[in-house]
Order: C-alpha cells, then sequence, then structure tokens
C-alpha cells in the first residue's frame, strides 16, 4: 500500500526524475549592474540647474574660443597656387598633352613675398584640390600586409589594377595609391642662398614603426608604359621613404594638404623666396588644383580659424540662452 504524499521510486531503487537531464538555467547572474541597481543621479531640471549649465559652459568655451583664434591669428602662412602659372603659354588649353610628355621642360621658378615674420620650422606642404583619395576603389587598391613585411610580398590581391607586372611579378608597394604617389619637387633659395628642405620626420612614428616594414623595398615599381607618379628608391626600405607613407595615409576630403618637408632657417617680413618647383603632377586630368603652402605653427597645429569661431559660437550662444532663461524666470515664475 501506498503511502499518501511518499515519492515513487523506479525499479532499479534510484528516483525517476534522477534520470531526466536537468535543463540549464538562462537566468543571468544577479550583478547590481545588469539590474540597474547602482546609484544614480537624475538632476530635476529647474530654472537654476538650466541657468547654472548655460552659464558655465558659455564661461568655459568662450576664452578658449578667444585663445584659438588668437593663436591662429598668429600663425604665417604663405600660399601659392601655381598648376596654372607653371604652364608654358604655348600650352595654356593643352595642359594635359603638356604634363604626360615626357620631353618637355617642367621646371618653373616662382617668387613668394614673405609677409610677416616667420619662426622656424616653417612646415611645407603640397595642397592637392578634387582629389577623391576616399573613393572606395582607391582606398582599398593597396596591401597593408605586402607593406609590413616581405612575407606578404605577394599579397597584392586587392591591388587591382596595379598589383603584377605582365609576368606575374608582384609589385611592391602595390595599387593606385602606391602608383599615383605626388612627384612635383620643390627648392628653396634665399638671396641666392640656398634652403635645405629637412625631410625626416614628416611621418607618423606609428606609421613608420608599424605599417611599413624595414625588410621590405621596392620592386618593379613604375615599370609599367602608364607611370602614375613619384618613382621610389629600390636600396631605401619602405619604412624610411616617409613621403610614401605621409601619402599613404589617404585623407577624407577632396582638398587636403600633405606634409612635403621643413625649413628649419627663420625667415623675415618682405624678403623674397625663390622656390624651383618640378611640375610633373597631372592634376589636369580631374580639373584639380595645386598648391605650395608655407606655414608655422602655434599650440593647436596650424591656421584653422574655424576652431575658435566654433567656440565661441556656441559659448555665445550659451550665455543669450542663460540670460533669456533669466528674463523668463523673473518675468514669468512658475
Amino acid at each position: 500500500m501506498a503511502v499518501k504524499g511518499s515519492t515513487p521510486r523506479s525499479s532499479d531503487g534510484g528516483s525517476e526524475s534522477s534520470s531526466v537531464p536537468r535543463r540549464a538555467s538562462k537566468k543571468p547572474r544577479y550583478s547590481r549592474f545588469t539590474q540597474q541597481e547602482l546609484p544614480a543621479c537624475k538632476p530635476i531640471l529647474t530654472p537654476f540647474w538650466v541657468i547654472t549649465t548655460f552659464t558655465v559652459i558659455g564661461i568655459i568655451f568662450i576664452p578658449i574660443g578667444l585663445a584659438s583664434l588668437f593663436a591662429s591669428q598668429r600663425v604665417v602662412e604663405i600660399v601659392d597656387r601655381y598648376d596654372n602659372s607653371c604652364v608654358p603659354k604655348a600650352s595654356l588649353g593643352k595642359e594635359i598633352g603638356f604634363i604626360q610628355n615626357s620631353g618637355t621642360n617642367k621646371t618653373c621658378i616662382r617668387t613668394l613675398t614673405v609677409p610677416k615674420h616667420m619662426k622656424s620650422p616653417i612646415y611645407i606642404y603640397y595642397e592637392l584640390d578634387n582629389f577623391y583619395q576616399n573613393h572606395r576603389r582607391y582606398v582599398k587598391s593597396r596591401s597593408d600586409k605586402q607593406l609590413r613585411s616581405r612575407a606578404g610580398e605577394r599579397d597584392t590581391t586587392t591591388c587591382d589594377p596595379e598589383r603584377s607586372t605582365a609576368d606575374g611579378s608582384p609589385i611592391v608597394p602595390c595599387g593606385l595609391i602606391a602608383w599615383s604617389l605626388f612627384n612635383d619637387t620643390y627648392k628653396f633659395s634665399l638671396n641666392r642662398k640656398v634652403l635645405d628642405v629637412n625631410k625626416k620626420n614628416i611621418a607618423w612614428k606609428s606609421d613608420k614603426d608599424h605599417k611599413f616594414g624595414k625588410d621590405v623595398y621596392p620592386k618593379n615599381f613604375q615599370n609599367g608604359t602608364l607611370i602614375g607618379g613619384a618613382k621610389l628608391n629600390a636600396s631605401i626600405p619602405l619604412s624610411e621613404q616617409e613621403d610614401l607613407i605621409v601619402w599613404m595615409r589617404t585623407a577624407a576630403l577632396p582638398t587636403f594638404r600633405k606634409l612635403y618637408g621643413k625649413i628649419e632657417a627663420d625667415l623675415e617680413a618682405n624678403e623674397k623666396l625663390t622656390v624651383v618647383i618640378e611640375n610633373n603632377y597631372n592634376t589636369y586630368t580631374f580639373k584639380g588644383k595645386k598648391k605650395l603652402v608655407l606655414s608655422t605653427t602655434s599650440w593647436i597645429g596650424g591656421k584653422n580659424d574655424f576652431l575658435g569661431i566654433a567656440y565661441l559660437t556656441v559659448g555665445g550662444l550659451c550665455l543669450c540662452l542663460s540670460i533669456s532663461f533669466i528674463l523668463l524666470y523673473i518675468i514669468r515664475p512658475r
């Protein structure tokens, strides 16, 4: 006779439930973070808090904006567009034929007037316009494995159309970005004295140390019938070819500047700087502009009025809103 409330047992004397696999619980482990039980600050937006917040933001942003704008105004900059000026009168209207003809003399001499005292180092940039380095096909046309190590020399699957030679040998560095390397050159002189251009440390240290290998050397580069840009010294590893490293860091916007070098000498106001330019780079095909830029720097970098204006605008707007809320609170208190 079964006892009421007793648990039925199997024939082998064990519990029936013991043979049934136990379902794993999906309940998460308890923690105050997952259960949102941590202390939280939930300020009530009273007039006091709103007015105080806007006032503090305005007081902080306006001095930062003034300091940034003042620093930017102290930067001395010389900008010279030369793509049209460096084409002979006989070739005006036929710029593409001129730039593609390897037999024409592309040397151009420009004279720049220094507007104010320029303290060294003076940074030299080239500026390109209407050049879409952010185009998807262009950005993808490179092999980071190949750039980083000799072991990845044949990793060129992403480099079309500049991945290999006619006999199948890999191009190093491969891809459209490297192929289109900027190849205009600049030589500077002041009062018939040559000014040396320092091209060391113009690239990011992280790029030199981690993205471009010390054992990777140019191979089969710019050996085809169609030359895109500058050639590379086959005896120098990619980690030391800083012009290439600077160029390979693609720009996000169609108008951009890239560092060419530095002049380690002061320039005085009204001095005449002579620049000998080799106008080699073809921007005429896509109607682009080329500019030479010489610039000093400040604690915020180069000339950038936008940053200071943005801070002043936000700070001024916050102060105006603060005053508006004060008047509204006085006139119509709740």
